[in-house]
């Protein structure tokens, strides 16, 4: 283009047009890449910079505290010694000649200040002004090199692109130094026949990009650490022995093509590229290494991807309960760390969390390596204590409750909740499904692969029963985060030709599944009166979703008994606010009533905002009010055993933002005809004192009984979390007065202690 545009003047201004309208069109569409199908076009392959001789040779790496193998602090290495990189001046151009030194594509970002920890050494660059095209960091202009006026405080960092360069290859031009990996790709290869269908593949050579051609590492220099963390970035928490006979067999038919390289890992690192080169590989004569053979790993995979169920010993060994969990993440392997202890779940404060403290939860919980630690309660804000504060994990605890905390740092807020994104296996799960039609890659009509008379078919999904629980299995499934919608219809989403057909009907997920195929469904036998077509099921997933809880305290300290007018409750009559005995009670008695505030929060990552738009709320002219969900909130009471014996409910009269955290301002407010919801971080109080925000006991026995709420039951809005939509209390009515005590919230105390509550254990599959 460049060329082009310098040959403009002197061409004719019909010319012009024409040889700028193709420039103009390609920009227009490069966005959009190429169909499905149809061939990429060639990459570039990688040639090694032609540095001139007076060029300062330097070798680069990120460093730091580093959530990924491709950010961080970005080090030099020069004159013998490892040094940083000011921030002033540095931008995207210099960090696109970071990133592509490295052997990445692209730099995606830059940060200042020392986000990822203050380096040490010398100071090699200052106030580079990078054009983006140079071929080292050491050819663009600066003060010079090691001419620095900074402190290690402004060291500079990068993001690069996951993408490798094709065919990057690695040049060490500093003889005898350990240097950081630097390859396009890694993966484990199944080499017995046994084993090539199995997935997740476990076991087989480790093979490395190098070139563009896949090669092996030679195993005379290789120990268990190194196969650590080969697992561990696919996935799996643990590595284990072989039969390395066999692989001797193999090797001996086909002859390796080895790797120039050994490798030198510490067994902590999230990924290989992360671990140090070790020698260069002597090789023999005849191209074997001197240890003569490929390095074999084989892991160990955790119990939710083994490759054959062990459905016997789950039977004959009671699991037990877990003393780590993960909450509130969108896809499996990644959530807020919550931790139990003496009896209740709390969570881990940020301070000092890292990827090695990150890694030993993940691990422990049958994941590999931590892909990112996550701080500031980015995967939403728990509930209950903060268990654990200044966690400093080796990396090679069993389990995160092992590893040194401060006891005594109190003061953390739920701000500042700990959370992880782990590595887990490839499942090939996304590959078995795919969204069609939609404006976005997050939207679409459902469309699966499925075995139809022998042979694999693309089709639709029958979109009877279909709702929220099934579209938060689609959008974890296709690594999309959560559902935001599920839809009945779909005739304004085009979908793929020849995928109309319905392949799956009846389908019903409990919301856990990890793909649709593990929900229950009709197999092979398809029923689906309506048929596919327009009403094949859709969904479209968002990266954020809210999560109510609610406030026990605020339950336990509200309660009271009112004996109330028949006169006084007409609205409530209305809107079957009371028991269906009321309608015979005459109008000059009184009806008894168990009055309580309920306090809900959003502790997610987005509002909560009704479903149904605004033009079909509901207006109750009794109340003078706009009703925006059909049914908000279950009341209901238990006896010990189990069986309802009295019940209230109460539509949403009106989401609003009653209260917010500090700094956070209200969003949402009901009067004239307002937006309704609730925003994160703020709550709705309904006072003891609204209308229907009651349980009729006109006819209770006195007694004990268990106190229920459940929030949003009927799954109208999708939330990143429903076990904690449901709160408990212990209840004690004696005739005269009424007590609630031991009020808790769903999924916050042990199992032991949550099996002496009758009633629902979570939110999960009710009303179904």
């Amino acid at each position: 283009a460049f060329h082009t545009w310098k040959l403009l003047p002197r061409l004719p201004h019909c010319a012009l047009i024409l040889l700028t309208l193709p420039l103009l069109v390609l920009t227009q569409y490069e966005h959009l890449g190429y169909p499905p199908g149809y061939p990429e076009p060639e990459q570039e392959q990688y040639s090694p910079p032609q540095l001139g001789p007076d060029t300062p040779r330097i070798q680069l790496r990120l460093a730091g505290d580093k959530r990924k193998h491709n950010e961080g602090r970005v080090e030099v290495y020069y004159n013998g010694e490892w040094g940083t990189v000011c921030d002033d001046d540095f931008n995207i151009h210099a960090a696109q000649v970071v990133c592509r030194e490295l052997g990445y594509v692209e730099a995606v970002s830059w940060s200042s200040s020392s986000k990822y920890g203050k380096g040490t050494g010398p100071i090699w660059f200052d106030n580079l002004h990078c054009s983006g095209k140079e071929k080292t960091l050491a050819l663009c202009p600066s003060n010079g090199i090691g001419v620095s006026d900074c402190k290690h405080s402004e060291d500079a960092g990068v993001v690069c692109s996951d993408k490798r360069i094709p065919g990057f290859r690695f040049f060490n031009a500093l003889p005898n130094h350990n240097l950081d990996i630097q390859v396009e790709d890694v993966r484990i290869r199944a080499i017995l026949s046994a084993l090539r269908k199995r997935v997740p593949v476990t076991e087989g050579y480790v093979e490395v990009k190098d070139g563009g051609k896949w090669k092996q590492i030679c195993d005379s220099e290789w120990n268990e650490l190194n196969s650590r963390v080969i697992c561990g970035m696919f996935g799996f928490p643990g590595e284990k022995n072989y039969n390395a006979r066999v692989y001797k067999m193999f090797a001996r038919r086909k002859k390796p093509t080895y790797w120039d390289y050994s490798v030198n890992c510490t067994g902590n690192e999230a990924h290989l590229s992360s671990c140090k080169l070790g020698q260069l590989t002597s090789l023999k004569s005849n191209s074997t290494c001197h240890g003569g053979l490929p390095v074999v790993v084989s892991c160990v995979p955790g119990r939710a991807f083994a490759p054959t169920a062990m459905t016997g010993f789950r039977k004959a060994f009671r699991q037990e309960q877990p003393l780590v969990r993960l909450r509130g993440g969108a896809i499996v392997g990644e959530g807020r760390v919550e931790v139990l202890k003496n009896g209740e779940w709390g969570t881990i404060c940020d301070d000092k969390w890292d990827l090695l403290s990150a890694t030993v939860v993940c691990r422990e919980l049958g994941f590999g390596t931590a892909k990112e630690a996550l701080s500031g309660g980015r995967l939403g804000q728990g509930m209950g204590p903060v268990h654990m504060n200044e966690v400093r994990c080796s990396g090679f605890e069993k389990s995160v409750t092992e590893c040194q905390f401060n006891k005594d740092a109190l003061g953390c807020s739920h701000e500042e909740d700990a959370a992880v994104r782990c590595n887990v296996p490839a499942m090939g799960f996304q590959e078995m499904l795919r969204l069609s039609g939609g404006r976005t890659p997050y939207e679409g009509r459902v469309e699966v692969l499925m075995e139809r008379n022998g042979s694999l078919v693309w089709g639709t999904v029958c979109s009877e029963g279909w709702g929220t629980m099934e579209a938060m299995v689609v959008c974890r499934q296709l690594g999309l985060g959560f559902a935001s919608n599920a839809f009945q219809e779909t005739w304004y989403w085009p979908g793929q030709v020849g995928a109309d057909v319905v392949v799956m009907s009846g389908v019903r997920c409990s919301g856990t599944e990890m793909s649709l195929s593990h929900c229950l469904h009709h197999g092979a036998h398809l029923n689906c009166p309506k048929g596919g077509g327009q009403h094949a099921a859709g969904v479209s997933c968002s990266e954020t979703a809210p999560d109510l809880v609610l406030n026990p305290q605020v339950v336990e300290q509200t309660t009271y008994m009112e004996d109330r007018p028949m006169f006084m409750l007409q609205c409530a009559s209305e809107e079957n606010c009371l028991a269906s005995a009321s309608s015979q009670t005459p109008a000059n008695s009184y009806r008894r009533l168990l009055r309580f505030s309920s306090q809900i929060h959003n502790n997610g990552q987005s509002d909560f905002r009704p479903k149904a738009d605004r033009h079909s709320w509901v207006w109750h002219d009794c109340h003078r009010h706009y009703h925006s969900m059909e049914v908000f909130t279950l009341y209901d009471l238990f006896n010990l055993n189990g069986t309802k014996v009295a019940e209230g409910h109460k539509a949403s009269f009106c989401l609003e933002d009653s209260e917010c955290d500090e700094g956070i301002e209200k969003r949402y407010e009901c009067a004239n005809f307002g937006e309704q919801g609730i925003t994160v971080g703020c709550w709705d109080t309904y006072r003891h004192d609204i209308d229907c925000q009651w349980i009729d006991i006109t006819d209770l026995k006195p007694g004990d009984y268990i106190f229920q709420i459940v929030i949003n039951p009927n799954y109208e809005v999708p939330e990143t979390d429903y076990s904690n939509n449901v709160m408990k209390c212990r209840c004690r009515y004696d005739g005269h007065r009424v007590w609630m005590y031991s009020c808790h919230n769903g999924g916050s105390l042990s199992t032991e202690t949550e099996q002496t509550f009758p009633g629902l254990l979570s939110n999960q599959v009710t009303h179904r």
